[in-house]
């Protein structure tokens, strides 16, 4: 049940951050349910093996590079989703930030841990 909230409140953000940032389109709310769904497979499956072949550059920057693959894995989520668009790199970095950053909000205002999942 709560990997179903976690979905639900993805989707809500990612509807709510792109109404407010010019340079990401969201369709409608099923666009953003599927952006939600894509982006936690993504995140699970092609995520950690970026980060591995990667180690080298992310020690080097100290961790800043984990944000380009961040900024990636919203790319990935563009080209496969219909209806959900993002217009270059730089507006795919701020999206993922704002979105990592809101999402950290509302779970920790909800009491809801990534641990306890």
């Amino acid at each position: 049940m709560k990997i179903l909230i976690r979905i639900f409140v993805t989707s809500l953000l990612v509807m709510a951050i792109a109404y407010l940032m010019k340079g990401v389109v969201v369709n409608e709310f099923s666009t953003a349910l599927t952006v939600a769904i894509v982006l936690g497979l993504l995140n699970f499956f092609v995520k950690p093996i970026l980060v591995l072949f990667t180690l080298p550059v992310t020690i080097f920057t100290l961790g800043l590079f984990l944000l380009v693959i961040n900024a990636v894995m919203i790319l990935l989520c563009d080209h496969f989703v219909e209806g959900f668009h993002v217009s270059s790199f730089w507006t795919a970095m701020l999206f993922s930030i704002i979105l990592s950053l809101s999402q950290s909000l509302v779970y920790q205002i909800t009491g809801d841990s990534k641990n306890r999942l």
